[in-house]
């Protein structure tokens, strides 16, 4: 089985004058409290680090109520634009019951502030535990709740986002890791070859698939960002959302075997189909999307390591080994777009 990769899928960048290298530097557990505090909010001066390599993500006690989460962006990804397009999706899809965490309006019905040269959010803690993508009736739960994002995603395009495409994905991530040297000498032709090979096989299951819909996507809805309660499962993290096909919401919570992630895509579409229609020709993209998202991985990575969060996170990127996995997983990705797309039959 492949192995499922949780970064980011993407960025655009814009001027900025802070220290792109090292982002973060600069941001002292006095400067969380103090942006806290410039927006009206009385932290109390507990701090806790969540997982977050792209951005730097604290759940913060409060001197009255529960804590909240604030999210300080990265410099240079996003444009204030962009950011506050993902906002008001989210802000959409909570109006109409879906299940996600919005941006919290603060000061003057703000969701995004700026202190100090950062730029960051504040939202309500939600906790809760990984979603059993073994269950059936778990996915036919997370099936409906995507189908309903999907339709609100689809009422009106991105017009400061992205979509998800080869060039972006595939091509640029490729011509980066060449031009910056991050592959070791003895196999860079080999790698080179080999991502040639799958992005013709990606370029070719487009072709196959045809003019399929785009619209507003999660874009990174794997189990990582769906946090299931007794009550069910809310979704997280909508940072890396962008326009693009449906399809990009669900492979990633099929796993195994073809025989399981049949099984699993059947459970899916049986909540998913409640609420929203789906185009059978996006099957055809299920490998492709992997193949795009492993290739974007190792130059998200690489785009990264001036920051001193990934050397420390990342220690076996760039050795003879982990290059070497990389072509054994394009190889396979090749075999599997040459075989016959999941049915939903």
């Amino acid at each position: 089985m492949l192995p499922r990769c949780h970064g980011t899928l993407g960025e655009t960048p814009y001027n900025e004058t802070m220290n792109i290298e090292q982002p973060f530097s600069a941001l002292t557990p006095d400067g969380v409290m103090n942006a806290l505090d410039s927006v009206g909010l009385a932290p109390d001066g507990r701090l806790l680090a969540l997982n977050s390599y792209e951005n730097r993500v604290y759940q913060v006690g409060m001197a009255e109520g529960p804590p909240l989460v604030v999210k300080f962006y990265r410099p240079g990804r996003w444009s204030d634009a962009a950011i506050l397009e993902e906002h008001a999706f989210v802000s959409e899809l909570a109006e109409r019951e879906i299940p996600v965490v919005p941006a919290e309006p603060l000061g003057e019905d703000k969701t995004l502030h700026e202190f100090a040269g950062f730029r960051f959010a504040v939202f309500a803690r939600h906790g809760g535990r990984a979603p059993e993508l073994d269950d059936g009736q778990t996915l036919e739960w997370l099936g409906r709740f995507i189908g309903r994002i999907h339709a609100i995603g689809a009422l009106s395009p991105y017009r400061s986002r992205p979509a998800l495409d080869m060039a972006s994905f595939g091509e640029e991530p490729r011509d980066f890791l060449l031009a910056h040297e991050f592959i070791p000498d003895d196999i860079r032709d080999v790698w080179g070859s080999v991502v040639d090979q799958a992005l013709d096989g990606v370029a070719a299951a487009f072709d196959q698939a045809g003019q399929v819909e785009i619209l507003r996507l999660h874009g990174d809805c794997h189990a990582g960002n769906v946090l299931w309660t007794d009550t069910g499962p809310h979704f997280v993290d909508f940072d890396d959302s962008r326009m693009g096909p449906a399809i990009q919401d669900l492979w990633m919570l099929l796993s195994g075997e073809r025989a399981d992630m049949t099984r699993q895509l059947h459970h899916l579409m049986a909540g998913y189909q409640s609420f929203q229609d789906f185009d059978p020709r996006e099957l055809l993209l299920v490998e492709a999307l992997r193949t795009l998202r492993l290739i974007h991985y190792s130059a998200w990575i690489a785009r990264r390591w001036d920051d001193p969060a990934f050397p420390a996170a990342f220690p076996w990127f760039g050795s003879q080994r982990y290059w070497q996995d990389r072509i054994l997983e394009l190889r396979e990705q090749v075999a599997l777009m040459n075989e016959a797309p999941l049915s939903l039959c």
